[in-house]
């Protein structure tokens, strides 16, 4: 069970933690894909997710639930998960499919518990595979292109990304902003003139 507190933070969202070997996070640890999400969205009314699974990196797999947990006046404050290890049960999957389904038969790949500096190195592997090339051979709107979709993403709540994404994309931290500062002069998908 892991609790993070959405007023802190990401690098450092979680506030209290019971059994940490399961998930291998402690206090102080960064915020999940869940919690980079919610920081992202700001939705006021965002749905529990339950049963799903994830993977840790040392690749034990999890089933895991996030509950939204509100303050007196409605706001989500808080995520609380709960992440069971079910590694031993998928082997023996037969005999107890029915104690380790999951409700999102949709769901191929189990979703990563990944460190904070690891979730923002998959948010720039993701943004080089949108646009299609890599960074040596990308123009001017290809690397636009890929920050807008690190900005959707949340990659810029995290501590320090913006040094490690313009050096990355090998362009200075006053072009990095610039590109993120056209989407906002962007209106109705065309620029602004």
């Amino acid at each position: 069970m892991v609790v993070h507190d959405l007023s802190r933070h990401p690098d450092h969202s979680i506030v209290a933690i019971e059994n940490g070997h399961v998930s291998g996070r402690k206090v102080g640890d960064g915020a999940s894909h869940v919690v980079i999400e919610q920081l992202q969205s700001q939705d006021s009314d965002p749905a529990d997710h339950l049963a799903y699974l994830t993977r840790t990196p040392d690749g034990k797999t999890l089933k895991s639930s996030s509950i939204y947990i509100r303050n007196s006046r409605g706001k989500v404050s808080a995520i609380l998960s709960i992440n069971y290890d079910i590694s031993k049960l998928l082997m023996v999957e037969n005999a107890v499919s029915e104690l380790i389904s999951v409700q999102s038969p949709s769901q191929t790949e189990p979703e990563k518990i990944v460190n904070i500096s690891s979730l923002l190195d998959d948010l720039i592997a993701q943004s080089v595979a949108l646009v299609g090339k890599p960074v040596a051979l990308m123009t001017k709107d290809d690397k636009v292109r890929a920050i807008r979709f690190l900005n959707d993403s949340g990659a810029f709540l995290v501590t320090k990304s913006g040094d490690k994404v313009a050096k990355y994309f090998g362009i200075s931290k006053y072009t990095l902003y610039s590109y993120i500062d056209i989407k906002s002069k962007q209106t109705g998908g065309k620029e602004e003139t």
